[in-house]
């Protein structure tokens, strides 16, 4: 992925046909997201670096371009922080990936067809923390996603830390050490069940003490058996962890199928007035072999 400094400023080249609008507007599905801001088709949001973290400023200069300007006299001086952050938001927008390959087959695809037409230029918008992932996993579970917001934004303001500029707090999400040295008592005072907060310190107790590592699921290089390692953590079934192989792995063949949002997402495609079973599902989908996460996510994007 090609980039340039000039001056202060970072020039990142996008691939062809990726959308900063279509990504931007996917970002801004909820008003209650706490971890960025978005205003004037810019987003601004702190980077935790190992060394430092800056505020960054994100927006399109022109057609295929980004420019990335740090804020707050946050612009790391070292260029191996600097390439770090660049690193960050190509994994953010998941721009390593060539779709053209997707588009192909969903272009021919009843299922798809539609969303990509709609969407085309949309990214999986990751989550490159593996611990923030499972985090938002954990949160997201049996409870509708305007409630899982409240949950997390209770959850960053209480144990996270933020810089303060123009105005407006920008936030970090708190780390496995923080969420690992917490009683179930501290969690549960943010109105969130017992067994979440069970889960929570478990998984930052397993992430904090290196046990579980993104470089870890990385290295097994096959979704099933990375999925295997997530779902023998208790609090995590296979619903989650396809979840963080999608969002944080990129894992291209991770399948959250049991997902409510994509059955409604499938019965509306379909016009169909019941939602399919899981064999049904299995039939109509046997096209995505190695595409399954971005035809999921795709999907769900119909529904809002």
């Amino acid at each position: 992925m090609y980039w340039e400094e000039i001056e202060d400023k970072i020039l990142l080249h996008t691939p062809s046909g990726f959308s900063f609008s279509k990504n931007l507007h996917y970002l801004s599905r909820s008003t209650n997201e706490c971890l960025f801001l978005i205003q004037d088709n810019k987003i601004r949001k702190v980077v935790s670096l190992e060394t430092c973290t800056p505020l960054i400023e994100i927006s399109e200069c022109e057609e295929q371009i980004l420019t990335i300007e740090f804020l707050n006299h946050t612009r790391p001086e070292n260029n191996s922080s600097r390439e770090e952050v660049v690193a960050y938001i190509i994994e953010w927008f998941d721009l390593k990936v060539d779709l053209r390959e997707f588009y192909k087959l969903a272009s021919g695809d009843p299922l798809l067809s539609h969303a990509i037409k709609k969407f085309e230029g949309l990214r999986i918008m990751g989550i490159p923390d593996l611990f923030e992932a499972m985090v938002w996993g954990i949160l997201g579970q049996q409870i509708n996603l305007t409630y899982a917001y409240t949950l997390k934004r209770r959850l960053v303001e209480t144990f996270g830390r933020s810089i303060h500029f123009e105005g407006h707090d920008y936030w970090l999400f708190p780390t496995s050490y923080v969420i690992a040295n917490l009683t179930v008592q501290d969690l549960s005072e943010l109105k969130m069940t017992v067994k979440k907060c069970e889960y929570l310190i478990e998984v930052a107790n397993l992430i904090h003490k290196d046990v579980l590592t993104k470089q870890m699921l990385l290295e097994t290089n096959d979704v099933k058996k990375a999925e295997k390692i997530l779902t023998q953590i208790r609090g995590i079934g296979p619903w989650t962890a396809n979840y963080v192989l999608m969002r944080c792995l990129r894992f291209p063949s991770a399948f959250p199928i049991d997902d409510v949002g994509l059955h409604n997402a499938i019965k509306q495609a379909n016009g169909s007035p019941t939602k399919p079973t899981r064999s049904e599902i299995m039939l109509l989908t046997q096209n995505w072999i190695g595409w399954e996460a971005y035809a999921t996510f795709y999907l769900w994007r119909l529904l809002y």
